[in-house]
């Protein structure tokens, strides 16, 4: 990656350096969902970075980029990527579509038969 430091520290990404399939799904989530979007900008540690897109009809999407910078980059370069904070407002926007909350929930959302709580006494 050619990437450069300016005067105050802070890495430069060139636009040949941002994932092409990264940028055609964000254009594509963009597209799909209303042509504008908030996104949260997170680290996730040695894995890169995460761009969280809430759509304009409140529907989630996200990728994760190598680094910090090309989050930046990517969010920078598209003026339809409005950078928010996880507030209340964004929060309750968010409509996650049918079937979200089983995909997230993995193995436990097939689950029949759930063991009991352990803190049912005090319940």
């Amino acid at each position: 990656m050619a990437t450069e430091t300016d005067s105050a520290g802070t890495e430069k990404i060139e636009s040949s350096d941002i994932p092409k399939g990264t940028l055609a799904a964000v254009k594509s989530f963009l597209a799909d969902h209303g042509n504008s979007a908030n996104v949260v900008i997170q680290p996730v540690g040695r894995c890169g970075t995460r761009l969280t897109m809430v759509g304009a009809d409140g529907v989630l999407g996200d990728q994760v980029v190598a680094s910090h910078a090309v989050a930046r980059a990517i969010v920078d370069g598209l003026d339809e990527l409005t950078e928010a904070e996880w507030d209340r407002e964004l929060v309750s926007s968010v409509n996650p579509a049918r079937g979200h909350y089983e995909k997230m929930a993995g193995w436990v959302a097939r689950q029949k038969k759930f063991p009991k709580a352990r803190n049912q006494a005090i319940v």
